[in-house]
Parts: structure tokens; sequence; C-alpha cells
């Protein structure tokens, strides 16, 4: 199945022909081409973190998501099999140095021993916006500390692709000012 994502980036004088992989070293899964699900987040991320130049871009893509795209979102085996990973590497982790990794720790892992990169093409995942604006709720008062919560009632969505083959349209879909 095709489905439409977003890639933002910051404005640039050469539009770009294909998505730029992102290699930070805390990047939520590695080294990837990041796309959002919704065009809406994809707006706040250009808002929020491609101000260098003052203006983003949003570049539309048609992502084949097949047998080969890990689906942490919507698909449960995929999810419970994501987190067993993500959970034995840590206790491993934690038991040889007495610390918690970090992401780009798990990130190595991942890539050197798992190899579950090899076999998939991508993952979906969703993170978690901390940003009570983002919400058309009313935040929660937590009764333990006093501070207002927000009420996180939708999903933020984001594909990491290591297969740009995948990846079958990439055009130009925005241009926009920070804000």
């Amino acid at each position: 199945m095709d489905r439409n994502y977003y890639h933002t980036q910051e404005s640039r004088e050469v539009k770009l022909s294909e998505p730029i992989i992102c290699s930070k070293s805390n990047a939520w899964l590695g080294n990837g081409y990041y796309f959002w699900y919704y065009i809406d987040d994809a707006h706040k991320w250009g808002k929020t973190s491609k101000r260098k130049t003052g203006r983003y871009e949003i570049y539309k893509s048609k992502i084949e998501v097949n047998d080969k795209v890990l689906d942490t979102v919507f698909n449960e085996d995929h999810y419970n099999w994501w987190v067993g990973i993500i959970e034995q590497y840590a206790k491993k982790f934690i038991k040889k140095f007495n610390l918690k990794p970090t992401i780009a720790d798990l990130n190595q892992y991942i890539k050197e021993k798992a190899n579950i990169y090899e076999d998939i093409d991508a993952v979906q995942f969703q993170d978690f916006s901390t940003d009570s604006t983002e919400s058309v709720i009313k935040p929660i008062q937590n009764l333990r500390n006093n501070k207002l919560q927000p009420f996180v009632y939708r999903k933020r969505i984001q594909i990491a692709v290591y297969n740009l083959e995948i990846i079958s349209t990439f055009a130009l879909d925005f241009e926009g000012q920070v804000d």
C-alpha cells in the first residue's frame, strides 16, 4: 500500500530531488530518511526545528508500506517485537555498564549486533509531544506535583526510511516562513 508522508527541511536555493538523510547521533532510529505521517506535524517541525534559514520546505512523498516496513504504530505484533528488542538490549547494556543506554547506543547495537535493518526498509513509530499548545483539550493537572500536563490524544507518527527504493515520488509541496 502506498501512503503519503512529508519530509521537512530548511529552505534551500536549489530544491531537493530526494530526501536528506538524518545522521545525527540522537536520531530516534539511527541514520535514515525521516518523514511525518501528518502534514500538521511537518509544519510544526519546520517552524520549531528548521530555523537556520528562516524558511522551511515540505516535500510530499509516496512511500510503499510493504511487509518490510516495521509498523510499531498500527501493527500490534510489530510493536511487541520492537519493544522486546529494545528491552532486551537495554537490560544487557545495564548489566554490562551499570547505566542506561542512550539512543545512540541503542541504534549502534541494532545496526551492528541485531542486524534488523538488513531486512527492514523502514520503521514507522510514534513520538510524544509534551507541548500543551498542540492539544485542543485543556491540560490535566498532575496531583503529585501540581504541574499541568498536556492531554496527548493524537499520535505524532514518523517513518524512518532506510531503503530509498520504497519512495516512489518526492516533490516540493510547501514553502513557508518560520514564525
